[in-house]
């Protein structure tokens, strides 16, 4: 039930609970989360050794890095001491609030020139949502509120596929693993329980895990419609060769 208010004038900033991107502050034991100060040069790893991100930080991710288990917790009704909370924690970082990161700090995503041009991120969507040049109002009051509803609910729906489909697919694939031997002396087969489920990822997490000799080349489950399919498995999570 708190009251948001839009405002950069610092008499009224000093009157808020917590500051979010503006104040030219970060001080979490005050509860300011500005980014845009030239001294601040935070990431998640830099606040969070044991975390791998090195992009620099926006107050989106400064906030997500000291609430957003929390929230996690609120929203998926997760202990904090459930370790498929620190797993959606880090899952909801690397895929959700680190683009927003950085796109917020002008980051390129890639060296060299694009090939073409994505227009429907999440950022360019909420971006849309602003008052044209020339339009007769400049209110930004109703594209800011549905601004949050529209990352609200984007940020729930990936957050409910995850603790609900993604980490049971975990189990899936684990399972499949286990018993590869029985489908092939070699190994490097391993059939699926239940077709659909996204594998690539917990595969590649669980031979690195389990500190498999012999990698898995094949991955065979069956679809819909009772068939079975084969498909090789990838050099890498974005790439499709083999």
């Amino acid at each position: 039930d708190a009251e948001i208010v839009r405002t950069r004038d610092p008499v009224q900033l000093e009157k808020c609970d917590v500051v979010v991107d503006v104040g030219g502050v970060y001080d979490h034991q005050r509860h300011r989360y500005d980014h845009h100060q030239r001294s601040f040069e935070e990431t998640f790893k830099s606040l969070c050794p044991e975390k791998p991100w090195v992009t620099r930080l926006s107050s989106a991710g400064l906030v997500y890095l000291h609430f957003g288990r929390q929230v996690l917790s609120h929203l998926t009704h997760l202990a904090h001491d459930n370790k498929q909370l620190e797993v959606l924690y880090d899952k909801m970082y690397e895929n959700f609030v680190e683009e927003v990161d950085a796109v917020d700090n002008g980051i390129c995503q890639y060296d060299g020139e694009a090939r073409y041009t994505i227009t429907t991120t999440l950022s360019t969507r909420v971006s849309h949502l602003n008052p044209w040049w020339n339009s007769e109002s400049q209110d930004t009051e109703d594209g800011f509120k549905k601004a949050i509803s529209l990352v609200g609910a984007e940020f729930l729906d990936r957050l409910l596929y995850y603790q609900k489909a993604w980490l049971p697919a975990r189990v899936v694939v684990e399972s499949a693993i286990q018993t590869r031997h029985e489908v092939d002396i070699s190994g490097e087969i391993v059939v699926l329980g239940e077709g659909g489920c996204p594998w690539k990822e917990h595969l590649f997490s669980l031979e690195k895990e389990l500190k498999l000799d012999i990698a898995i080349k094949f991955v065979l489950y069956p679809d819909q419609n009772g068939h079975w399919r084969v498909q090789c498995v990838p050099a890498g999570l974005n790439t499709f060769h083999n």
